[in-house]
């Protein structure tokens, strides 16, 4: 699933072509795409959507969706680690494999 997430702009690389900048989404941190939102700051929040930020967003609507989203495990599905994830789905996989035989 791929989610618009809200989150904070943290830094801003102006040399990037394409405009880029660090965003944190409630304590993980992606490079993103600028180039939609040229004159964004850095402590403004924006909803990204694969890569890209699309939008301007107020503090206390990003700070209510990140929670919201970390309540219902969003958070992990989008930005949680594949190879952890991979190895949860395999475990349990074999686990219902034993309970069948």
């Amino acid at each position: 699933m791929c989610l618009a997430v809200p989150g904070k702009v943290v830094s801003i690389d102006h040399q990037a072509d394409p405009l880029t900048g660090l965003i944190d989404f409630g304590g993980v941190r992606k490079q993103v795409c600028l180039e939609y939102l040229p004159d964004v700051r850095v402590g403004e929040y924006v909803i990204v959507h694969v890569g890209f930020a699309l939008q301007r967003l107020d503090e206390e609507s990003a700070r209510a969706s990140l929670e919201l989203f970390d309540q219902l495990g969003l958070l992990e599905e989008e930005f949680g680690d594949a190879w952890e994830q991979a190895a949860r789905q395999e475990n349990a996989c074999l686990e219902n494999e034993s309970e069948v035989r």
